[in-house]
């Protein structure tokens, strides 16, 4: 009888994707299993129980995001990548984009506007004062949208004057920020993608934060085009479960947000439809990796297709 490869689950709050992601992976008849993690103090020399391990609240708690760089280092298959996760940006992403070829609203990373104690004048000898706003307008457009490079919703606002930027720049504190230019009249895909293969272009509405089940489906040559740029930027971005979101206007899909490698999973977030084929996507490629182990890349891939 061979051994039983297990399938760690790190999570937060979330309430749906749990259970049935366990369901999912432990009702098959496999030498698999899936289980919540338990962890408390770790040993440097500790053994990793796990084959793979699915990372859903790292982001959120950096001793999970410090564990599973050690996981790795025994022999872990870890979603996502916490190496890569740990250094990507969104920022890097849009030049990352532009480089491959691919279409992204125009951005700018601006400097901080506040810096934590003890940083001085002296400790910011090479940034240029005052930012020439007009510069960064004149490139960008408006309306125009000021994002965390970091991502999240807490800190993004969209501006439609030069005063309205700079009075929103001005809230941002310690943060990072960039602006990017705010696609407008457009349709709005996102595409779920889970492992190499599975890619689900999902209609969307930014506003309400909720999939349009109802709405029209895809034409066919677009439905494949946003599937190919999604697959090529989840390839060079080394992620195994992300979610890539497209402005689309007058046919023009623009890549707006490809920095999702947690996407929500809920039920009522994806409707039931999509939730259960995303439950039997991941669960298909968890299991994929615990019974044929593939090494993890330990270099990012966006060099390679950069030619």
């Amino acid at each position: 009888m061979s051994q039983v490869k297990k399938i760690g689950l790190l999570v937060g709050s979330e309430w749906s994707f749990p259970p049935a992601f366990l369901e999912e992976v432990n009702s098959r008849e496999t030498d698999v299993v899936a289980e919540f993690v338990l962890l408390g103090g770790i040993r440097m020399d500790a053994a990793c129980e796990f084959a793979v391990l699915i990372d859903r609240i790292s982001h959120e708690v950096p001793y999970y995001r410090t564990y599973l760089k050690h996981a790795m280092l025994q022999g872990a298959y870890v979603i996502n990548n916490p190496f890569w996760w740990s250094a990507d940006d969104k920022f890097f992403q849009a030049s990352l984009a532009h480089a491959l070829g691919v279409t992204i609203p125009r951005t700018v990373l601006l400097p901080m506007k506040a810096y934590p104690a003890g940083v001085t004048g002296e400790s910011l000898r090479n940034l240029a004062y005052p930012l020439n706003w007009q510069e960064i307008v004149s490139y960008v457009g408006l309306p125009a949208v000021l994002k965390d490079v970091q991502g999240g919703l807490t800190r993004m606002y969209r501006v439609d004057s030069l005063e309205e930027l700079i009075q929103a720049y001005d809230r941002t504190g310690q943060a990072c920020m960039m602006v990017q230019q705010y696609i407008t009249d457009a349709d709005y895909v996102r595409c779920l993608c889970i492992g190499p293969e599975e890619v689900l272009p999902l209609r969307y509405d930014p506003e309400a934060r909720t999939y349009l089940t109802d709405a029209s489906p895809l034409p066919a040559e677009q439905e494949a085009q946003l599937r190919s740029i999604a697959h090529r930027l989840n390839q060079a971005l080394g992620y195994d479960v992300n979610c890539v979101e497209f402005a689309i206007q007058d046919g023009q899909p623009y890549v707006v947000d490809f920095m999702n490698p947690a996407p929500d999973l809920g039920i009522n977030h994806l409707t039931p439809s999509y939730f259960h084929r995303a439950v039997k996507a991941l669960a298909d490629f968890a299991i994929a990796m615990a019974q044929t182990p593939t090494p993890q890349p330990r270099e990012f891939r966006w060099s390679a297709l950069l030619g």
